[in-house]
C-alpha cells in the first residue's frame, strides 16, 4: 500500500483552506482553495472475508456479518429481526431511538435478500435524528423541528444505503445537537448501555442514542455528528471505535447546522474495519457541500484498517510515531494505569513508537473555554429568526443559543485569528514531534477540523468503559485506522459487550424511566458541545 494520505498532503494548503473556511462564515458560501496532494489514492472497493467470533448474530460486527450474508449462511432479513427483537425487549430501558422503522426496514431486507451487494449489503444501520431521512420526522430532538419531515435524504445517508445499508431508525440526541440526550425540556432519556441502572453514567453527547443503540447490540453501526466530542465522547464511554473525520470528508448536507465550520459527521462502529467501512460509503465530494470539493481523493480505508501480520506477528502498516501529551498518564487512576498498559502495547508493535511531545506556544491560551466559545454565534446565526421570535422553541438549551447571539462581532474575529494561529502551531510544531497523537480530550481537533479516532483501552473495576482518542493529520484518517487496527489486533477490550439489562415490571419501569433526572437550562451551557 503506498505512504499515508497525510504524508501527501501538503499542510500548509490545509491552513490556507481552513482561513478560507473561517471567512466563508462571514461573507456566505464561497469556492474553497484546493488540497495540494501529491499522487491520487485509491477507495477500496475489495470485500473482506471476517470469521464470525460469535453465534448471536446481534453481536457480529459489520464485516462479520457481511461475510455471511455474501456467503449465503445470513439473511439481511434474519439479522434485521434479530436486532428489532432487541429493540422490542431492551429499549424502553435503553431509549436509545425515537424512532424506529420496523416495517420500512424489513421491507427493505427482504428486497436485499435476493440479492448480493458491497461491504454494507443487508447492515441495518441507527441514524442521529439530525440526519435528513426522506418521507420520515426529523427532529434534532427539539421542538423546532417536531413535525419536520424532510423530501430528501441527507447525503451520508443516501450514500449509506446506496451501499447496501437499512435505516433501522433514528436515535435520540441531545436537543439540538447540544447535550447528552434529554428530551428537549431537560428529562434525561437515553442511558449508557453498560450501566442502564444507573442514569448518572453519561452515555456521550450529543449522539447519545447512536452509541447506545451499537454498543447494546441493538444496531450494527451508526452515525452520528461532531462540533465538540459528540462522536469521539460517546464512543469512549461506550467501548466503541469512533471516527470524526476531516472537515469536509463527509458532506453536511442534509443534517440540521450546529457550526459551519465545526460539524463533522461520522460513524460510531465497534471496531477500526467497520468504522472504515462505514467511513468509505459516507466520504466524497458533494456538489451540494463546498466543504467537501478540491480535497484530497478518499484513500484506501479499508485495507488501511486491515492488520498486517507477517511471521505470525502484528506490524504497524507505517511507521508511525504516537505522540503523548504532558500529563496524559499521570496519577494512579483507573484511567491513568489504562493509558499506560495502552502505550506499552502500542510501543510492543514493530514499527510504532511512542514519544513525548511538548506542545506549542501559548497552548493552554488558544485552547481555553473561552477561545472555544467563538463557535457560539455560528451555532446561534441561522436561528436567529426563531431566537426573535419564540424562546421556548429551544427548550433547556436556550441560554447558550442566546450566548452565540451576545457574543461580540470583536470577540468573534479575535477567536477565528486565533483559531488559525493555533491551527498552525499544530501542523508545524506538534506534528513535527509526531505523526499522531494520544488526547484527553476532543479539544481543539474538532474546533480546527482534524481528523480523531476514539478506542477503547479497558475498564474501571465498576466495569465502566475506558478509551482514548488519537488524532491525525488532516487526512490522516487512513492512518489513525491503521494505528486502532494493530491496537486492536493484539488486545480484545472491542470485543467485549455488556450484559442486556433486567427487565423490571411496567410499573417498576414506568417509575425507573420518569425518574432519571433532567438538566437545567443554567447548566447547559457548561455542557454544551
Amino acid at each position: 500500500m503506498s505512504a499515508p494520505m497525510d504524508e501527501q498532503v501538503d499542510r500548509r494548503s490545509f491552513l490556507y483552506r481552513a482561513s478560507a473556511l473561517a471567512a466563508a462564515t462571514t461573507v456566505g458560501s464561497i469556492a474553497l482553495p484546493s488540497i495540494a496532494h501529491a499522487a491520487p489514492a485509491t477507495t477500496s472497493t475489495a470485500l473482506v472475508d471476517v470469521p464470525a467470533r460469535s453465534v448471536d448474530v446481534s453481536e457480529l460486527t459489520i464485516a462479520e456479518a457481511a461475510t455471511l450474508i455474501r456467503k449465503g449462511r445470513l439473511t439481511p432479513e434474519q439479522l434485521l429481526e434479530a436486532y428489532l427483537d432487541r429493540i422490542g425487549k431492551f429499549d424502553s430501558i435503553y431509549q436509545a431511538f425515537n424512532l424506529v422503522l420496523a416495517d420500512e426496514a424489513l421491507a427493505r431486507a427482504r428486497t436485499l435478500g435476493r440479492s448480493r451487494g458491497g461491504a454494507l449489503h443487508g447492515i441495518p444501520l441507527a441514524i442521529k435524528d439530525n440526519y435528513y431521512t426522506r418521507g420520515v420526522t426529523t427532529t434534532a430532538n427539539s421542538y423546532l423541528f417536531a413535525d419536520f419531515v424532510p423530501s430528501y435524504d441527507a447525503t451520508a445517508v443516501r450514500r449509506l444505503t446506496a451501499a447496501g445499508g437499512i435505516v433501522l431508525g433514528k436515535t435520540q440526541m441531545g436537543p439540538l445537537a447540544t447535550t447528552r440526550a434529554t428530551t428537549p425540556d431537560g428529562r434525561i432519556t437515553t442511558v449508557n448501555a453498560w450501566t442502564p441502572a444507573d442514569p448518572s453514567t453519561d452515555p456521550g453527547g450529543s449522539s447519545s442514542g447512536s452509541a447506545t443503540a451499537v454498543a447494546a447490540r441493538m444496531a450494527a453501526s451508526s452515525v452520528g455528528t461532531q462540533t465538540g466530542g459528540s462522536i469521539t465522547a460517546p464512543s469512549n464511554a461506550q467501548n466503541l471505535t469512533g471516527l470524526k473525520p476531516t472537515m469536509g470528508r463527509v458532506s453536511l448536507h442534509g443534517i440540521v447546522p450546529l457550526s459551519y465550520t465545526r460539524d463533522h459527521p461520522g460513524p460510531l462502529a465497534r471496531d477500526a474495519m467497520d468504522a472504515a467501512i462505514m467511513l468509505t460509503a459516507m466520504a466524497g465530494e458533494d456538489p451540494a457541500d463546498p466543504r467537501t470539493q478540491g480535497l484530497p481523493p478518499v484513500p484506501d480505508l479499508v485495507t488501511a484498517a486491515t492488520p498486517v501480520i507477517r511471521s505470525g506477528k502484528v506490524r504497524a502498516r507505517w511507521r508511525t510515531r504516537i505522540g503523548v501529551i504532558p500529563g496524559f498518564t499521570s496519577g494512579t487512576s483507573e484511567t491513568a494505569v489504562a493509558r499506560k498498559t495502552a502505550l506499552d502495547v502500542l510501543a510492543g508493535i514493530d514499527g510504532l513508537s511512542v514519544v513525548d511531545v511538548t506542545m506549542p506556544e501559548e497552548w493552554d491560551l488558544l485552547t481555553n473555554a473561552a477561545f472555544n466559545n467563538v463557535r457560539l454565534p455560528e451555532r446561534s446565526e441561522p436561528f436567529l429568526p426563531m431566537l426573535r421570535s419564540d424562546l421556548r422553541g429551544f427548550g433547556v438549551s436556550v441560554t447558550g443559543w442566546l450566548q452565540g447571539a451576545l457574543l461580540g462581532a470583536n470577540e468573534y474575529l479575535i477567536g477565528q485569528r486565533a483559531k488559525v494561529l493555533l491551527l498552525q502551531r499544530v501542523l508545524d510544531d506538534l506534528f513535527e514531534q509526531c505523526d499522531v497523537v494520544v488526547q484527553t480530550s476532543p479539544t481543539p481537533f474538532d474546533a480546527l477540523g482534524l481528523p480523531e479516532l476514539a478506542l477503547p483501552i479497558g475498564f474501571t473495576t465498576a466495569g465502566i468503559p475506558i478509551g482514548t482518542i488519537l488524532g491525525g493529520k488532516p487526512y490522516g484518517e487512513d492512518r489513525l485506522l491503521a494505528v486502532a487496527a494493530a491496537y486492536q489486533s493484539v488486545t480484545d477490550w472491542h470485543h467485549h459487550r455488556p450484559a442486556d439489562p433486567v427487565i423490571p415490571t411496567a410499573t417498576a419501569r414506568t417509575t425507573a424511566i420518569s425518574d432519571r433526572g433532567r438538566i437545567l437550562a443554567h447548566e447547559v451551557p457548561d455542557l454544551m458541545q
